[in-house]
């Protein structure tokens, strides 16, 4: 088959879990179909940054994009269909370079990144079929984002107004596109339930580089300290909330447990809340890092204490194949399907979770158990080559 795989950014390097899917899943099309990658760019891309992906795609193309100005409420954002988020990523210029590719008949099929680039992909249905793979559902993160976040005023007026549009939209691309890719059985049963009952729905959980993630990858022994990770982007809305609801609600009793306990927030462009947790006793802001392993291997586990949920989840695998157990809510984990005192242990009250983090500093036995597991099951459930086999195979299954 013949694809064109359209992505709203280049992911690389691999700093961020939406660049681990989105390039992995480009990787494993790549192998089994003829695959012309196109991507916007705000930036110059350096002949070695093209390289990466030449090395697998059969044409590379990187389109400059800059994003056009938020839309003022009256009277363009109110007379304007589209939900404000959608409109950000439009572009003219970009629409005629996607649309004359699409019209010259070359494809089977368009993948997507993502509701935001379907705009692109819709004048064209009769001429090819489309697939949109969400890293998350935006009406449903958009929605926990409203009931968690302490939102100014205006932003929740903003919102409310985006909101019918957004449904909408997302009814409009279930009911068009010939497939819907996401990350977790928790993401389509809002699809199913709130946004199309009949929707095509695949669930393509996330995964890791097993040969990158291993643990015996890197030799850094455990810290003499016991010592607790957090890692992800530091400017991404989910992973501050994260934070602020652990240190407000959760770091005092931990420490009245394991006094001696240290905290690493590993993660690139830390907002300027996250920097100042630094200031308390035994925590560090390491900002971006070349490798994240030795972090990993450093921890002796990590904790994902997520309110917001939808998209990827990749700092849970990555961690479980390089064998530092795990602490997270529910939430943290939706679409993983790992076992509660198995492969992770869940918890979504903050005595729970502080518990849940002492029990596994203070048992050395038990973190031995759960490091087992999850180096077993990530290897057993979340390769990527045997994930992007499965979207391939199903690729063949709409067209043939």
């Amino acid at each position: 088959m013949k694809l064109l795989v359209f992505y709203p950014y280049i992911p690389w390097p691999l700093d961020r879990g939406t660049y681990q899917r989105t390039f992995h899943l480009l990787k494993a099309l790549a192998r089994d179909h003829d695959v012309d990658f196109v991507a916007l760019t705000e930036e110059e891309v350096t002949p070695e940054k093209r390289a990466v992906f030449e090395e697998f795609c059969r044409k590379v193309e990187f389109i400059p994009f800059e994003h056009p100005p938020w839309q003022r409420l009256f009277p363009q954002r109110l007379l304007n269909p589209l939900p404000s988020n959608v409109v950000h990523w439009q572009s003219a210029r970009v629409a005629e370079q996607i649309g004359a590719r699409i019209r010259q008949g070359a494809y089977d099929l368009v993948h997507i990144c993502d509701l935001v680039l379907a705009p692109y992909a819709l004048p064209h249905l009769a001429q090819t079929p489309f697939v949109v793979d969400r890293s998350r559902v935006d009406l449903q993160f958009q929605l926990m984002e409203h009931r968690t976040l302490d939102l100014p005023v205006r932003t929740r007026l903003l919102r409310w107004e985006s909101y019918a549009k957004l449904w909408r939209y997302e009814k409009k691309v279930a009911s068009k596109a010939a497939l819907e890719v996401v990350c977790g059985p928790d993401d389509e049963k809002f699809i199913r339930r709130h946004v199309d009952r009949e929707a095509p729905v695949m669930v393509v959980p996330n995964g890791v580089d097993l040969d990158y993630f291993q643990p015996d990858s890197v030799p850094d022994p455990r810290s003499a300290e016991p010592t607790v990770m957090f890692c992800g982007a530091m400017d991404y809305s989910p992973n501050v909330d994260a934070l602020r609801w652990f240190f407000s609600e959760i770091h005092e009793s931990l420490l009245r447990h394991v006094p001696e306990v240290r905290v690493l927030i590993v993660g690139k462009n830390p907002i300027k809340e996250v920097q100042a947790y630094a200031e308390r006793q035994g925590v560090l802001v390491t900002g971006g890092v070349p490798d994240v392993r030795p972090y990993y291997r450093r921890s002796w586990i990590q904790m994902v204490p997520l309110r917001i949920g939808g998209g990827t989840r990749l700092k849970i695998v990555e961690s479980l194949a390089v064998g530092t157990p795990v602490v997270s809510t529910t939430i943290g984990a939706q679409g993983l399907e790992l076992r509660h005192g198995e492969d992770i242990f869940l918890a979504d009250d903050p005595e729970s979770f502080a518990s849940g983090i002492a029990s596994l500093l203070e048992d050395p036995a038990l973190r031995d158990r759960l490091e087992l597991a999850g180096i077993a099951v990530a290897k057993e459930r979340f390769g990527w080559p045997a994930i992007g086999e499965r979207l391939s195979q199903r690729y063949h299954d709409l067209i043939h």
